[in-house]
């Protein structure tokens, strides 16, 4: 027999307030995301237009004043600038367009909206260039030129603050997607993790949707809404701005297919996540080829990081580093000596490449007698930063008076700019470890090991001491595995931000 409403129990009756209730309160949250996203969206491109139509004006000055400096000034040149310039910043924005530099899904990838505008300049610079000569048109060539050297810049910069203006809002929980993962829980975890830790990205998942939709939540806390073969009902009960499909979501690509024909109608886009995490863009290209989208992955490039070129750039850098800094050197060890009489440098054991061991070198920011003091104190359980593997204390009384003054803005670390000279270690790269933490490690995180160790790494400029075992391990992973020298070029640059921000140095 069918029960009735009257025939339900109070708690069965108060399970389904609850379930109505979360789901009003899940449609309410994603009509404002929608709503914050609908404006970003009407904003960003006018915004973006409106940037580059002030850089390129900057831009037409610069040139202007560039060329009546260099060369004697002309008395026509404003005549000619103003119906020229004209004409060359619109063919630029046309370029730009057609190039992709206003497609605002770049916007969370930085490197691909910034090869488009670039691209987009030279194709300009090429065209534009070309007619001014076929049409023998009265331009001069040094403002020519200067107005394409000084464009490009000042295009990227838009896009810069634009970028990190929009990841601002987004962590402060502005212009936010709400999404529907759909796959098994432990890819929805895995994918929730990243997006949770990535919070500029702008991705909420509010639910999941599994193969069986049988569990109530995942080991994160996530809410199943239920099985994939009611996915269609779902979307349209819950309204999410996003489906993402993660790593077989779905039986075969046919079924995958036809979930793609029920949703040609709905106000939601679709992402699809491969089996892949922790690889940079670099490294990935997608190719459809016979309808289907190959995914070209380069493997990881732990030996590219061991190239000759990385060695040259290291020991030019540290010995032009060392003469400069002399004299600040020089004061560095007065001062510690002058305190406590007390050796100047600190040598400590550490494991570098391939498990070798290596005489570490800094500045001794701590007592003498550190490592006994330490020891007790890991005795007591002291320890109120770090991790798991790695002893730090925010205020660890063993630190000199100076010693927490040059760990302020890690100028202690400056006579590892001898271990790079040696070849012991790298100005960027994983965090030298201790020999007792390497015996700690597992597989995953003895692959740190395979490049040289560096003064600053990921793991600096991404919170130090604040980050956990794991954190530490990803970012070093991250770093082996996806090597360039445009990356170790960003990192040296982050480095000078992070050490005036003293962030993350106890």
């Amino acid at each position: 027999m069918n029960a009735v409403p009257g025939d339900l129990g109070v708690g069965t009756m108060a399970e389904l307030d609850a379930e109505r209730t979360a789901a009003a309160r899940r449609r309410a949250a994603t009509r404002t995301q929608r709503t914050s996203e609908a404006r970003l969206r009407l904003l960003t491109l006018p915004a973006m237009i409106l940037a580059d139509v002030l850089a390129l004006t900057l831009a037409v000055g610069i040139a202007f004043a560039v060329r009546q400096v260099v060369l004697p000034p002309a008395g026509d040149l404003r005549e000619n600038v103003a119906s020229a310039s004209l004409i060359m910043a619109l063919g630029w924005l046309a370029a730009i367009a057609v190039l992709g530099g206003y497609d605002r899904r770049q916007l969370t990838s930085g490197p691909q909206l910034y090869r488009n505008v670039l691209h987009a300049s030279g194709a300009a610079f090429g065209v534009i260039g070309a007619l001014v000569y076929l049409l023998d048109l009265e331009l001069s060539r040094a403002f020519f030129l200067a107005f394409f050297v000084a464009g490009p810049p000042l295009l990227l910069l838009n896009r810069l603050l634009l970028r990190r203006g929009l990841a601002n809002a987004r962590v402060r929980g502005a212009f936010r997607q709400s999404v529907i993962a759909v796959g098994s829980l432990g890819h929805v975890d895995g994918i929730a993790a990243t997006l949770h830790r990535e919070r500029w990205l702008g991705y909420d998942i509010v639910g999941a949707v599994t193969p069986g939709g049988i569990a109530d939540s995942s080991r994160l806390g996530i809410p199943v809404l239920g099985a994939e073969r009611d996915l269609l009902a779902i979307a349209e009960s819950a309204d999410p701005d996003m489906l993402l499909f993660t790593a077989g979501s779905t039986s075969s690509a046919e079924e995958f297919r036809r979930t793609a024909w029920k949703l040609e109608h709905e106000r939601i886009g679709v992402i699809v996540v491969p089996a892949l995490t922790e690889i940079s863009a670099d490294r990935v290209t997608m190719r459809p080829v016979a309808g289907l989208p190959l995914v070209h992955m380069d493997l990881p490039r732990a030996r590219q990081a061991l190239r000759w070129t990385k060695r040259l750039f290291d020991v030019v850098v540290a010995a032009l580093v060392l003469v400069v800094i002399s004299p600040l050197l020089a004061v560095i060890a007065l001062r510690i000596r002058a305190h406590d009489g007390g050796p100047v440098i600190f040598r400590q054991q550490r494991v570098g490449r391939d498990g070798k061991h290596f005489e570490f070198l800094k500045f001794r920011t701590m007592v003498t007698d550190a490592e006994a003091v330490k020891a007790e104190m890991v005795e007591r359980a002291v320890q109120d930063r770090g991790n798991t593997v790695m002893f730090k204390m925010q205020d660890d009384p063993r630190v000199t008076a100076p010693g927490r003054f040059l760990r302020r803005f890690s100028l202690d670390e400056l006579p590892q700019l001898w271990n790079v000279l040696r070849g012991d270690m790298s100005l960027v790269g994983p965090r030298p470890a201790l020999p007792g933490e390497v015996e700690r490690y597992d597989d995953g995180a003895r692959r740190r090991l395979h490049v040289r160790p560096g003064i600053t790494g990921l793991w600096q400029v991404s919170g130090r001491s604040d980050l956990s075992w794991e954190d530490t391990v990803r970012l070093d992973t991250y770093y082996v595995d996806n090597w360039s020298f445009t990356q170790d070029l960003q990192i040296l640059m982050r480095t000078v931000k992070a050490v005036l921000a003293s962030s993350g140095a106890y």
